[in-house]
């Protein structure tokens, strides 16, 4: 019984030291309310929009700085950073925030905060963001497109996601392959943030179907085009 005593103290010493190593890696990956939070428990730590500009300019965390993750400038941007104070970062959707990270830890800052599932995430619990002046489609303009008889498949996506990109064409193909009985429209998330939010599509793609004016069938991340055929058909 000596031993069993003597060892559950080192077991817990290794578990301690453990997630503390964790820790001092830097890797802080936060919900949209804990980001907003952590934010405001580090007022002076810089909060980092990874995205392009023409996306920054649709709407942004206040106080955000925008180094964009795809520019050529992306180091010499966060190179004026101190890479002991803690940094935020995020994007859209959490991808290319989550490469940014990375490259900044192994670039040796030892703080970086995660937006987990980007801004579409933060817009979804209905926090606050400056210059959204890209709202685009309304609720009304929504309801005529889905004012038909025919079903409705409506693809919500973003220019640089992987997954929108390689589901395009043959979402073109379906559309002209079932234009008798079938609409399918294209809506740019980033674009048109005032829908988005409104239809809870807080992540890219996503796919809706609606009948009757009645969303029958929703569909988050890639699917092949059997499957989403299949559901169509299914409906």
């Amino acid at each position: 019984m000596k031993k069993l005593f003597l060892f559950l103290p080192l077991f817990v010493l290794l578990v301690m030291n453990s997630c503390s190593g964790n820790a001092q890696k830097g890797s802080f990956n936060l919900d949209a309310v804990s980001f907003a939070e952590k934010i405001n428990e580090l007022p002076a730590a810089p909060v980092i929009d990874v995205r392009t500009p023409d996306e920054f300019g649709n709407g942004h965390l206040r106080n955000a700085k925008n180094i964009d993750w795809n520019g050529s400038d992306f180091e010499a941007g966060i190179g004026q950073l101190n890479k002991d104070n803690p940094v935020f970062v995020y994007c859209l959707s959490g991808g290319r925030s989550h490469s940014a990270a990375e490259k900044m830890r192994s670039l040796g800052f030892k703080s970086v905060y995660e937006l987990d599932g980007g801004i579409m995430k933060w817009r979804a619990a209905n926090l606050p963001e400056e210059s959204a002046n890209g709202v685009g489609m309304t609720s009304a303009e929504f309801e005529q497109l889905i004012n038909t008889d025919k079903k409705v498949l409506i693809d919500f996506y973003a220019t640089w996601c992987g997954p929108c990109k390689k589901m395009a064409p043959y979402l073109e193909a379906i559309k002209t392959e079932m234009a008798d009985s079938l609409v399918v429209v294209r809506i740019d998330a980033d674009n048109n943030q005032a829908i988005a939010k409104l239809l809870k599509v807080d992540a890219l793609p996503t796919l809706l179907l609606y009948k009757n004016k009645q969303n029958v069938w929703r569909n988050v991340g890639f699917i092949e085009k059997a499957d989403l055929l299949n559901n169509i058909r299914k409906y």
